[in-house]
């Protein structure tokens, strides 16, 4: 038997209990498509702030901000929101939504010089503003009514006449209301909100009429009834079971006043959500404190000054400097985090703490009466549906049930809370012994700086020591290099190529080992806290299509953008990155992966789109293993101004260290997604017990240190409010299940084995990174590996497993 997981202990984690295969929490067919995760980033373990905008991502018509915060899909019913089709000199360009010249009304008129709508092979992302989000929007969409009159009066149970033509119009809008969104989260203002405001109910009335046609339902079931269902491929399977369950899903089987009331809904809902994610970014700039005095930020690193004082010069604090300030301090990560991983000041901890935790939750940018909101129409849209809540339409389309999602949470919850309660008693100890006051009452703004101080006394590990070994450019390089060692390929710098919204943008290419181009990417790695949601996130800006293939090519070529929020370069400096942030980086590079190397030629579940969504997490979380691999680690980590490698002792050291606190931070993400599924499945609004009473019931079995009183993180909890991770929280800690054990294949053959290395990752692109949504992620899961999922690995990885002698 593979997996095992460990029964909790008074000590530190040690014993071993009763074997429990990952394999009794699958279902056991997993053929339908399903929902991805948009804004990519995803990334939601092992950093101690990434409740927030990881966390990218699939397109839906149900959540149209969802970013693979890290994946996108369920359907073409459910596409259109965050990924942009566009085309380059290898893919089919623009012209095909270009608004014709004679017969247009005075608003198409207007956007006949739109470069929305630009005949271009990228995106105008460079001219593309407010003004022509309405013209343009509203043009196609007048072209899209017309189209789909056409489709629905000539469809037929064939391929060729019903899918091809629907992929083509899901597409169409895809290309502008991509590039809107992704514009709206990295180049954010007022006048765009108001543009983006006044169209979207009209672009969520198209999405609605799409979805619910009954003649593109009746020929999708007649397919699947018939006798061309057998002559179809695997992928094309999972395209129509796809549509019929995302068809009903979305409302295809309601009339009368139910459809009414369930239309309703849905615009109402879009609305919420994209408030909420505006209210969460607003109150994040609103808080600025201006520190005059050195002394008040004592230990804080040098980086970190230097942030600070660019923050205030950009205030208007002209000759601010890291040596004598003023420095600006904000809610943005990465003046946030340095603060309550070092500053000794510890009511200026506490002080960033509570404001960081009641973000969103007073005055005219409170969420919470649009939580309540949420919550009241996701439960009465699941009711009419025929669901008794949220979580039953959710976990519809994914892997996991209900019980088997809350089974794994509660497995890994018992294995870590006594090995959790011990780390807090040795920060406390460690507090003690040092003479802090924390020792007799930590409390919540103390648990990082003392992590950080205990970590450094045990490990010798100084994160903001590490900073000069770990320039942008040269983790760029490694990690390029380890995409070419493992996975085959070459990437180039392609600047000047595409257009960029933002001078710190980067663009590449994606070119095989014979020098075939294969996809494209951007790469917008700094914070910008004026314009830019917080987080980190990939996303799709076009992807693979055989049917939108240019004439004389196999395929449409994937692009996708890597968005962060890294600290920028101060000064002369390069960006110099924490350790995590160098996590980050692999992080989403892998999503990117699976987006740009696909081989999947059938557009609706190419690269990220189809695959279930607590799956699409893997190959994220797999390639941050790399980043503990020494080659890869070793290659990156050369100090920014010497040259001089990252000692090997340091190296042993980090890889000492990774497990250090796993099981608190494991705590803390069991606590997110219990409180996701918990609010999605049994909560009733409008009942005596409010959200917050919600959060902290389930904090007595998650949090080793009660939450405060005034704990509102759930008010900017984007991923399950703004993003596509409702009842679908605990998908992290599913796929991280699959990514480890995957990594395990590559730690079995010998990570220094370079041959067997190369025929691994061989594998792992030939599978898990080819395949697409086109076949179930467990079959491709066992495609790879030989066999079904264990959670060994992964409690191996964290220090939760003990090999028996």
């Amino acid at each position: 038997m593979a997996g095992k997981y460990l029964s909790a202990s008074t000590s530190a984690p040690s014993s071993i209990a009763t074997i429990i295969p990952f394999t009794t929490f699958l279902l056991s067919t997993l053929t339908t498509a399903a929902a991805k995760p948009t804004r990519a980033s995803c990334r939601a373990t092992r950093r101690p702030y990434s409740v927030l905008p990881s966390r990218k991502r699939p397109p839906s018509l149900s959540c149209p901000n969802n970013r693979l915060r890290c994946s996108p899909f369920a359907s073409s019913f459910n596409q259109f929101s965050s990924f942009g089709k566009f085309s380059s000199s290898d893919f089919c360009t623009m012209a095909s939504i270009a608004v014709p010249a004679s017969g247009v009304t005075e608003e198409e008129a207007s956007a006949l010089n739109n470069p929305l709508l630009e005949d271009s092979p990228f995106p105008r992302f460079d001219a593309i503003e407010a003004k022509h989000v309405v013209p343009g929007i509203r043009a196609i969409l007048n072209q899209l009514e017309k189209d789909l009159v056409i489709l629905e009066e000539n469809v037929k149970p064939a391929w060729g006449d019903l899918v091809e033509p629907l992929e083509s119009i899901v597409d169409r809008l895809s290309v502008a209301w991509g590039t809107v969104s992704h514009l709206k989260a990295v180049k954010d203002s007022s006048e765009l909100r108001a543009a983006v405001e006044t169209v979207q109910p009209e672009k969520v009335k198209f999405q609605l009429k799409l979805s619910q046609s009954r003649p593109i339902y009746e020929a999708f079931k007649a397919i699947r009834e018939g006798a061309l269902w057998d002559t179809l491929t695997e992928a094309q399977q999972r395209i129509v079971e796809g549509e019929l369950k995302e068809a009903r899903l979305n409302g295809v089987g309601l009339d009368g006043e139910a459809k009414i009331r369930f239309n309703e809904i849905r615009q109402e809902l879009e609305k919420l959500s994209t408030k909420f994610s505006e209210h969460v970014l607003d109150s994040t700039k609103k808080f600025e404190k201006l520190i005059t005095n050195k002394d008040d930020i004592a230990g804080l690193p040098a980086t970190a000054l230097g942030v600070a004082a660019q923050a205030a010069v950009a205030k208007g604090h002209e000759g601010a400097n890291a040596e004598d300030g003023p420095w600006m301090i904000t809610l943005d990560i990465p003046s946030y985090m340095p603060i309550m991983q070092h500053v000794r000041n510890r009511a200026l901890r506490e002080e960033l703490y509570h404001a960081y935790l009641t973000r969103a939750s007073t005055g005219d940018l409170d969420n919470t009466p649009i939580i309540n909101k949420i919550l009241e129409l996701r439960l009465e849209k699941a009711k009419l549906l025929g669901f008794l809540s949220h979580a039953e339409v959710s976990l519809a389309v994914k892997m996991a049930t209900l019980d088997k999602a809350e089974e794994l949470l509660e497995d890994l919850r018992s294995t870590s809370w006594e090995p959790a309660l011990k780390d807090l008693e040795d920060l406390k100890v460690f507090a003690k012994e040092q003479g802090a006051e924390e020792g007799e009452n930590m409390r919540q703004w103390d648990v990082n700086f003392w992590s950080e101080r205990l970590r450094e006394a045990k490990y010798t590990i100084n994160e903001e020591e590490l900073r000069p070994f770990f320039s942008l450019p040269r983790v760029i390089d490694g990690l390029f290099g380890l995409a070419k060692t493992i996975f085959g390929v070459n990437i180039e710098a392609a600047d000047g190529l595409a257009p960029v919204w933002h001078p710190d943008v980067r663009f590449f290419k994606v070119n095989d080992l014979n020098g075939e181009t294969i996809s494209y990417f951007y790469f917008d790695p700094y914070s910008r806290p004026a314009e830019k949601r917080g987080g980190a996130w990939m996303d799709e800006v076009v992807g693979r299509s055989r049917l939108l293939a240019p004439k004389g090519k196999r395929a449409r070529l994937a692009v996708a953008h890597m968005v962060c929020n890294q600290t920028p370069p101060v000064g002369t400096k390069p960006s110099l990155m924490t350790f995590r942030e160098v996590e980050t980086v692999f992080h989403e590079f892998g999503h990117a992966l699976q987006h740009m190397l696909t081989r999947q030629d059938e557009g609706l579940v190419a690269g990220i789109r189809g695959v279930e969504w607590d799956a699409v997490e893997l190959p994220s979380q797999f390639m941050e293993n790399w980043c503990y691999h020494r080659a890869t680690l070793l290659g990156i980590a050369k100090h920014y101004e010497t040259g001089e490698t990252l000692s090997e002792e340091m190296y042993q050291k980090l890889l000492a260290a990774r497990t250090f606190r796993a099981a608190s931070l494991t705590l803390r993400q069991i606590h997110f997604a219990s409180v996701d599924l918990e609010l999605h499945s049994r909560y009733v609004p409008d009942s005596k017990e409010t959200i917050f009473d919600v959060d902290r019931r389930v904090a007595k079995k998650t949090q080793v240190i009660p939450p405060l009183p005034e704990d509102r993180f759930l008010c900017s909890f984007e991923h399950i409010f703004a993003g596509g991770y409702s009842a679908g929280y605990y998908s992290y800690k599913w796929a991280e299940v699959l990514s480890a054990d995957a990594f395990s294949a590559f730690e079995e053959v010998g990570l220094e084995n370079e041959q067997a290395v190369k025929e691994t990752g061989r594998r792992f692109r030939e599978t898990v990174l080819a395949l697409g949504g086109g076949r179930p992620p467990l079959k491709v899961f066992v495609d790879f590996r030989g066999r079904e999922p264990s959670t060994e690995a992964l409690l191996r990885h964290n220090g939760l497993l003990k090999v028996s002698a």
